[in-house]
């Protein structure tokens, strides 16, 4: 979180001649014009992306399946992140101030945690979806049907709107922590002070779906090597031309690797900085430097640019 606080004589002002105004601290030119390149791609990469794969999603009938209506939650998920959320996050980021209404900074904070936090689910729900399909394929089709894909959907959807407005619109998130919440809200500033409680609640909002796809991927990926030596057993007894499939084989099984590590690798270093972050600030009065937690929240965004391959696998 950001350390803005009642402006001293002769800093620069987010609000000029506004007694409440936040101390502006922008980038020098040079910086500045590469961290609007770098965000600005960031957003485009996040919001195109993900709409390529939603057409196609939605255009192609045979791609109409379970799995795919949850990738296609997913990449909308990640494209509204990046078209309604990205955009006003680099403005604050580059700028070190907001230039909207308070009212607007707190729709923009609900609408930022509920659909980062629904992509979080809809990957859980992805790699249940995979776990199924690889170690039960015989009995996937009527495990994982379009009923179920339409109750996972629903249930991030709901958690999507329940959990940041009734957390944010009531004033939970201050609860007890009213001076400090004050002091953080100088104008011309965009901070939300989320007291212990709630940022307990929220740490274990991420922590509960990435243990979960933690454990699901972990025995993915010995059951698919598995799957591929009995392949190779096999084919190996028919075949006369057995090298050319064992090769084939070993580099099926290297590609499900490399996919899987980078899921979950990519995850984590996207949202783990973040979450500990903001956890930290909660115990200990938000002491992190701005530039920080800004470096953490874009770590955090990149992974709805990462998103947009999941399907492409």
């Amino acid at each position: 979180m950001s350390s803005n606080s009642p402006p001293a004589e002769a800093a620069e002002l987010c609000c000029e001649n506004v007694t409440r105004s936040c101390v502006k601290t922008p980038y020098s030119p040079g910086p500045c014009l590469v961290l609007c390149a770098l965000f600005g791609f960031e957003t485009v990469l996040a919001v195109f992306g993900n709409l390529l794969v939603m057409i196609s999603v939605l255009h192609f009938k045979q791609l109409h399946s379970p799995t795919n209506f949850l990738i296609d939650s997913l990449t909308y998920a990640d494209f509204l992140v990046g078209f309604r959320v990205m955009p006003y996050s680099m403005v604050r980021s580059v700028e070190s101030c907001s230039y909207f209404r308070q009212s607007f900074c707190t729709f923009h904070t609900c609408c930022d945690v509920a659909f980062c936090y629904s992509s979080l689910f809809y990957l859980c729900f992805i790699s249940i979806d995979r776990y199924i399909a690889v170690t039960d394929p015989l009995l996937y089709p009527t495990r994982f049907t379009v009923s179920v894909s339409g109750i996972c959907i629903s249930i991030s959807s709901i958690l999507r709107v329940a959990y940041p407005g009734g957390v944010f619109y009531t004033g939970a998130n201050d609860d007890g922590q009213e001076e400090l919440a004050s002091a953080l809200n100088c104008i011309g500033g965009c901070q939300t002070a989320v007291n212990q409680n709630w940022m307990l609640i929220d740490f274990v909002s991420f922590f509960i779906p990435t243990l979960v796809m933690i454990i699901l991927y972990s025995n993915i990926f010995p059951v698919a090597r598995q799957q591929a030596k009995r392949m190779e057993n096999t084919a190996g007894n028919t075949e006369l031309s057995s090298d050319s499939y064992k090769s084939r084989v070993a580099k099926r099984e290297r590609k499900a690797a490399k996919i899987l590590g980078v899921t979950v690798v990519a995850f984590m270093i996207s949202w783990v900085p973040y979450s500990i972050d903001s956890l930290i600030d909660a115990f200990m009065g938000f002491i992190t430097p701005a530039y920080i937690h800004e470096i953490c929240c874009w770590c955090a965004y990149e992974l709805f640019n990462l998103c947009f391959i999941l399907p492409m696998v």
